[in-house]
């Protein structure tokens, strides 16, 4: 049975596919279609849609169900959507499942956990921004829900804005800055976040609705940080309030998380990594789960598992075991492209010339691009679209950063390394299997990963299973069998804002593009 789940309508459109219970695929139409990014008329991600059936062996008249994860209530637009869906799925039953559902069903149905309490936050969807649910076998139960404009998500993007980056998409900037700052200013947010007897309330009198720019903050939110209404935020200032809402938004998330067993986490804050280790650290869940991707484009998931065990009443399970969910390219289609661009090119035989090719490269210090199997799904590379560096070389790594992927300093990349080898090296939980957490670097091993370290020891690692990437575990050990050291800095392949490649046309692009040394697709090696 094939369902198609189609989420992000609005913002970061994705579809993902069920086959008979499992995850087969799943696709953001920003990366297979990135300069028309939805549908003709109606925002559906059609190129998605397409790839992501032609990925799981069926067609549009395959298609049993399609369920859409709604960002806005019924009656505010969605029945020219069911009408254009019926015309591209013939046979296909629509189910329409709130925007907040989706978010729980792809946390909890993605889990490995037969029971749970599951917890969304974002900015908005549906016109709520937040929902608790007690999730028992294949049921989940609404139990709580929080309305707009009562959000966390949205004072986040608000501070994003303050702060000079943009909102509804930078916010991952702030929490990096805040791993720089003092909290100094915590119990302002925590002010404008709680009302004493009511719990969770935004205080709008902290805000002016006349002004634009600089995430509306008004004189109260001035005058508590000691400057003048309207005044520019001091660059010295900005790391203090990044960290000040960070906190009070940690703390407050652990007050709405409450205790227990199991713990599942969706929606946009569920990308913010810091607050997945604070969950995991806390000592009040044994066991937590962010779904990896936990903003608007895996509602897509969430809708095909709500379809399957809720509208079709399926009770079989098939947690989330990889997010290498994506199309690929065999390499026939590689070749054509590279000929096409009247490249020069190698043609590397085996896997063993393959990891050979990667870790003399990386040995002598260049910066490797790295595009082997599937896309991953979300918004980090795991290993198959990734830019590798080794971290042995203070040059590179600064080279990485500052000259290729053009980021601020506070901004880090990811420590890649076996699952088995991990607690060698770092402190980490369960969830940087898909980097959805960060680490702390163990004392031994500070110094080799200066480079990658934020603030109080905390580095971003992803742990590699064998089972789950098999070509880039191997590569990771015999990086190490070759160094000593088995862990490679690696950072999503794009390059200025532009999604993750997604052919080998968009690696040729980017690769001549950037000051990246050398690149391996699939088994060509290109060097400049």
């Amino acid at each position: 049975m094939i369902i198609l789940g189609i989420g992000g309508i609005l913002k970061d459109a994705a579809c993902a596919i069920l086959k008979d219970g499992a995850l087969a695929s799943a696709v953001e139409q920003s990366k297979v279609a990135p300069h028309h990014s939805h549908g003709a008329h109606s925002g559906l991600p059609l190129e998605a849609a397409k790839v992501a059936l032609r990925l799981a062996g069926a067609s549009e008249s395959d298609v049993h169900s399609v369920a859409l994860a709604r960002p806005f209530h019924e009656r505010h637009g969605t029945r020219h959507l069911h009408l254009e869906l019926r015309d591209h799925f013939p046979n296909a039953r629509i189910v329409s499942v709130e925007h907040h559902q989706a978010h729980a069903a792809s946390a909890y149905y993605a889990s490995p956990f037969d029971h749970a309490t599951v917890l969304t936050l974002d900015n908005s969807g549906d016109f709520r921004c937040g929902s608790r649910w007690r999730a028992e076998g294949a049921a989940m139960h609404l139990e709580k829900e929080i309305s707009f404009p009562d959000s966390l998500g949205d004072l986040y993007s608000r501070v994003t804005e303050l702060l000079g980056f943009k909102p509804a998409a930078d916010e991952h900037k702030v929490q990096w800055l805040s791993t720089s700052g003092e909290p100094v200013f915590a119990d302002v947010f925590r002010q404008i976040l709680v009302q004493p007897g009511v719990g969770l309330r935004v205080d709008q009198g902290w805000f002016d609705t006349d002004r634009t720019g600089s995430g509306g903050f008004g004189a109260r939110f001035y005058a508590a940080l000691g400057l003048e209404e309207g005044a520019e935020i001091p660059a010295e200032m900005k790391p203090r309030i990044a960290a000040s809402v960070q906190l009070a938004v940690e703390k407050l998330v652990l007050e709405m998380a409450g205790e227990g067993e199991n713990l599942c986490l969706a929606g946009g804050l569920g990308l913010n990594a810091l607050l997945v280790a604070a969950l995991e650290n806390c000592g009040q869940w044994k066991n937590v789960f962010v779904q990896p991707a936990a903003g608007n484009s895996g509602t897509a998931l969430g809708a095909a598992y709500y379809a399957w065990h809720n509208a079709l009443g399926e009770t079989r399970r098939a947690p989330l075991s990889t997010l290498c969910l994506g199309p690929s390219s065999t390499s026939e289609q590689i070749k054509k492209v590279l000929e096409n661009c009247k490249l020069r090119f190698q043609y590397l035989l085996t896997t063993g010339e393959l990891l050979s090719a990667a870790v003399e490269q990386l040995a002598n210090d260049k910066i490797l691009a790295w595009m082997q199997g599937r896309m991953e799904f979300g918004p980090r590379a795991l290993g198959n679209r990734s830019i590798l560096a080794s971290p042995l070389n203070a040059y590179s790594t600064e080279n990485l950063n500052v000259f290729i992927k053009h980021r601020e300093p506070f901004r880090k990349f990811a420590a890649s390394v076996p699952a088995e080898l991990a607690a060698e090296y770092f402190d980490v939980g369960p969830n940087a299997r898909f980097l959805t957490t960060v680490g702390r670097v163990k004392p031994a091993h500070r110094a080799t990963f200066e480079s990658a370290v934020l603030g109080d020891g905390l580095v971003r690692v992803h742990t590699v299973d064998a089972e789950e990437n098999p070509l880039f575990h191997k590569l990771l050990h015999a990086w190490g069998a070759k160094t000593g050291l088995p862990v490679l800095y690696n950072t999503s392949f794009n390059l200025f804002g532009d999604p993750m490649v997604c052919t080998p046309r968009d690696a040729v692009r980017s690769f001549y593009s950037s000051g990246i040394d050398s690149m391996l697709v699939g088994h060509f090696l290109l060097e400049k």
